[in-house]
């Protein structure tokens, strides 16, 4: 199965979006239209698949090509265990025969130090604990082959975080089949991964020292398997198993609020070329045979897991010329990707088909599909353990975020972790260069130069806290200190959502010993008029499409109609997206309101985006304060383009205990 063109070229519509998923069926016909297109670049003997792309990653080619294989059987290996079939499963099995065969010119090599396969290793270890045809296929040479392979993991040094449960999944794989394990490696490996529960549901992808809670934490790695072991191990470890259960219930009432009524997910975090990968831990609450807490329901979690996948459908780009996933997220790109993402990288999305391994009597497919259920829980929520504040308001779903960095260095790891919101709506932007503000591409983040305007400091590391001034009313409080005499104190505001639900708030005291300039950028938003596909012009209120003030362009931002007080802010309004925009609220402030074109591709949904930006310059030695309020309100079903703009000549209030903050003397 390839994709189809229905007419021309331009028609082609890939067969993963032709089905519309909505029951167990149409899930498994999505399933096999994604490993379809893989058959064409599968080695002679199956063990590797060279997935389109020529990029190269930090491990060696071969481990690259076993990505290639071992990633789909985390949607292959569900949906044979639920009683599917498929005709291409030989490939996989002979795969797994040529690959640990030492004396086969496909033999995956054993497992060093840090070695890339072990993570593989994860998905074949599971594969052989739920799909019998694997293991049974094997002659007693092959099988000792396997074990030889899956083995060679133990007692190797490995990343301390979620990698270590890759480890367990090899010897849980051996242990299911009676094969030759380490129980002992086993058991020191959930032990250890232990120490990075924190509460609550919540665990660190790593040890106390770093503060790491993106979908690793979630349905990437940790609470995922963490579920699959409950199922698998169980019966053998019914302590641990309780356990994990009873995480994934608290968990559950949280990672809910990181999804919206229309299926679509907050983008934060590394490896979001995963894609619908981080739906997987609802599929797995079902897998595992978790009772659902209150006010879930099967019928909630069927509809976010359906809506999430249907949302993907409508991203025609996601996938190469011969019909198979690419590095990217609503396109292709390479800027968003991780020094580890291999074109075979992407394929860890097919943790999202768990639930195929979930029988078809199961409520999670008997039960009606219902809507998000917005009415039964919090608009504001804050989750003190990842450090956010969700918030659903003004039409999407976003979080306010302080604190969270990844542990070791990565590309665009600042934007990925160091933002001040992020939206289910407006995706995050990285740097696609770093020479002034259209390559930092700075959405959602306040930037700092020394060097005026070429390169852009934001938050990384900081100190923060969540702090409760008023009952019931939370702010995130970080500081931070982006060059060694220059210390930025930022306080988070979600709204108030009964006078003002499209705005939130962002304050920051800046202390400086040396002269800066300023940039507090609002969410990025598409940056090309639906009609004409040309850039926006002026706003115009009949087409309800636009800018306030004018987008001048790269490098001229000087021309006077491209900037506005900071007081009058800056807008944009685009009949596909929505509207965003941005003002300064602090009084006598000589802060200007710009658009900054970010360069193309800096965005993870929208190729062409354009950020309205408050610029502003502090003398060396001064403090100065700046409260900014940011504007959002998306399209959706039933919004018509011209209230996209309602409330935003209404601005936040200033809350009294800031005002009296600011007054005092420093």
């Amino acid at each position: 199965m390839t994709p189809a063109a229905a007419g021309s070229l331009w028609d082609t519509v890939h067969p993963f979006a032709k089905t519309r998923i909505e029951d167990r069926e149409s899930v498994q016909h999505a399933l096999v239209a994604l490993l379809e297109p893989l058959a064409q670049h599968t080695s002679p003997n199956g063990a590797l698949i060279r997935v389109p792309g020529a990029t190269a990653v930090r491990f060696d080619d071969t481990a690259s090509l076993i990505e290639g294989y071992a990633r789909p059987l985390w949607g292959l290996a569900p949906f044979l265990a639920g009683g599917g079939e498929y005709e291409g499963a030989k490939r996989w099995i002979d795969g797994l025969k040529a690959g640990t065969d030492p004396e086969s010119p496909e033999f995956w090599q054993l497992a060093k130090d840090s070695d890339q396969r072990m993570v593989e290793q994860c998905p074949i270890g599971y594969t052989l604990a739920v799909a019998p045809q694997f293991w049974q296929s094997l002659s007693q040479k092959q099988k000792t082959n396997v074990e030889q392979y899956l083995a060679s993991c133990n007692g190797r040094n490995m990343p301390d975080t979620n990698w270590l449960w890759f480890r367990v999944f090899a010897n849980l794989g051996l242990k299911a089949n009676e094969g030759n394990f380490s129980q002992d490696q086993l058991d020191r490996d959930i032990e250890h991964l232990n120490t990075f529960y924190r509460g609550d549901g919540w665990s660190n992808d790593g040890p106390a020292n770093i503060h790491q809670m993106d979908y690793y934490s979630s349905s990437f790695a940790i609470q995922f398997l963490q579920l699959l072991y409950a199922k698998l191990a169980g019966k053998d470890d019914p302590a641990r198993a309780e356990e994990f259960r009873n995480r994934a219930k608290a968990f559950a009432l949280d990672f809910i609020h990181y999804f919206d009524e229309t299926g679509r997910a907050l983008t934060f975090g590394r490896s979001l070329i995963y894609r619908f990968g981080v739906i997987s831990f609802w599929g797995a609450l079902a897998y595992a045979d978790v009772d659902l807490p209150e006010p879930l329901t099967w019928g909630i979690v069927k509809g976010i897991f359906l809506r999430h996948m249907r949302w993907w459908q409508t991203q025609r780009d996601i996938f190469g010329p011969s019909g198979c996933l690419t590095i990217g997220y609503s396109y292709p790109n390479m800027y968003m990707a991780e020094s580890y993402n291999s074109p075979g990288s992407p394929y860890w999305c097919m943790l999202a088909f768990i639930c195929l391994a979930v029988p078809a009597d199961h409520p999670f497919w008997t039960s009606k599909e219902e809507p998000y259920p917005a009415e039964k829980l919090p608009v504001t929520k804050p989750l003190k353990h990842p450090g956010h504040i969700v918030v659903r308001s003004g039409g999407h779903t976003f979080l306010l975020s302080s604190g969270q960095m990844c542990g070791y260095p990565m590309k665009a790891m600042l934007a990925k972790y160091g933002k001040l919101a992020y939206s289910s709506a407006f995706a995050y932007s990285v740097p696609p260069g770093s020479y002034t503000l259209e390559q930092f591409a700075l959405d959602s983040a306040l930037g700092l130069s020394e060097d005026g305007g070429e390169i852009w400091k934001t938050r990384a590391y900081s100190d923060s806290r969540l702090e409760e001034p008023e009952k019931g009313k939370y702010m995130l409080v970080s500081t931070w200190r982006p060059f060694s005499d220059v210390t930025v104190t930022t306080w988070l505001l979600p709204p108030d959502v009964e006078s003002t639900p499209n705005w939130h708030l962002r304050i920051h005291k800046i202390e400086t010993s040396r002269a800066l300039q300023t940039a507090d950028g609002s969410f990025a938003i598409k940056s090309t008029a639906e009609g004409t596909k040309r850039p926006l012009g002026a706003f115009d209120s009949k087409t309800c499409e636009g800018t306030s003030p004018i987008i001048i362009g790269n490098y001229d931002a000087a021309v006077p109609e491209g900037k506005a007080t900071g007081g009058t802010g800056a807008f944009v309004s685009s009949v596909k997206a929505g509207a965003v925009g941005i003002a300064a609220l602090e009084a006598n402030g000589d802060r200007v309101a710009i658009q900054v074109l970010a360069d193309p591709n800096s965005n993870l949904v929208e190729s062409r985006t354009v950020i309205p930006t408050l610029r502003g310059d502090i003398a060396a030695g001064q403090t100065k304060w700046y409260v900014t309020a940011v504007f959002a309100r998306p399209s959706g079903e039933g919004i018509e383009p011209k209230t996209y703009l309602d409330g935003w000549e209404k601005k936040p209030v200033i809350p009294a205990w800031l005002k009296m903050a600011m007054l005092s003397p420093f």
